[in-house]
């Protein structure tokens, strides 16, 4: 059977491709895909890397059986799953774009008759970076994404804070990809409360700390001299508790 496989960030810059099918033998698991990828494509050293796996844009275990035409995504992990991500009215809540953000245009997606207090966090770029070697002009950066995935964690997080903070009434996520300048938004987050404090603060908060953990976009550091994709350090929470291959 074929399964078609996706490569992010690092992964795809190192194979030189972003997808491909791969015929995989009926009752094929995760891990046999997996293999099947060390062997054909030997430069990617999936077997001494650290890295996370999706199907179907769900973070998934060596052992999940695969199907006909599955999708399985292979990333580094996050710098720090058409889209089922939530819509209200016309207004998209949690969303993946290449468009530039406005704090005031993600606002008014949560804006209620009901709440009295809306709690916005934006990350901006920032013009240099700590390195092993010292301070580093930044050029601009580039941002990546799983999207499908992407819009889907975004959602899930807005539903984990929510529990957190009962009076959250509302919560949109917009983060940007492609290329960004120094000084521009790359990520806002706006939540909306009948008061303001019945969380919102805090639940900002929350938003991009599990945003950088979990969800699949990243970022290339761009100076004058050359490039690096930048990835975060492997997620106890992503390795042990959903038992990811390669998750080392």
């Amino acid at each position: 059977m074929q399964i078609r496989v996706r490569l992010f960030a690092t992964l795809r810059q190192q194979a030189g491709w972003a997808q491909q099918r791969l015929e995989v033998p009926e009752g094929a698991t995760l891990d046999d895909a997996l293999a099947a990828i060390d062997s054909a494509y030997p430069l990617l050293a999936i077997g001494r890397r650290t890295f996370y796996a999706a199907v179907n844009q769900e973070y998934a275990q060596g052992e999940q059986p695969l199907c006909e035409g599955d999708e399985v995504a292979l990333f580094p992990p996050v710098s720090g799953g058409g889209s089922v991500a939530e819509k209200e009215g016309s207004m998209k809540l949690f969303e993946i774009t290449v468009q530039p953000l406005s704090l005031d245009e993600v606002a008014r997606r949560v804006v209620r008759p009901d709440c009295g207090a809306v709690a916005t966090f934006a990350g901006v770029v920032r013009g240099s970076t700590a390195t092993q070697e010292g301070v580093r002009g930044t050029d601009f950066l580039n941002y990546e994404a799983y999207t499908e995935m992407a819009e889907v964690l975004l959602a899930r997080i807005a539903a984990e804070l929510q529990v957190r903070w009962p009076k959250v009434v509302a919560v949109s996520i917009v983060h940007r990809v492609g290329r960004l300048e120094i000084g521009e938004p790359s990520v806002v987050i706006a939540v909306a409360t009948p008061h303001r404090g019945d969380g919102c603060f805090e639940a900002c908060q929350y938003a991009i700390e599990r945003l950088k953990a979990i969800v699949p976009i990243w970022k290339e550091e761009n100076w004058a001299d050359g490039q690096v994709w930048v990835e975060g350090p492997c997620q106890p929470e992503l390795a042990s508790h959903l038992g990811l291959p390669g998750a080392l």
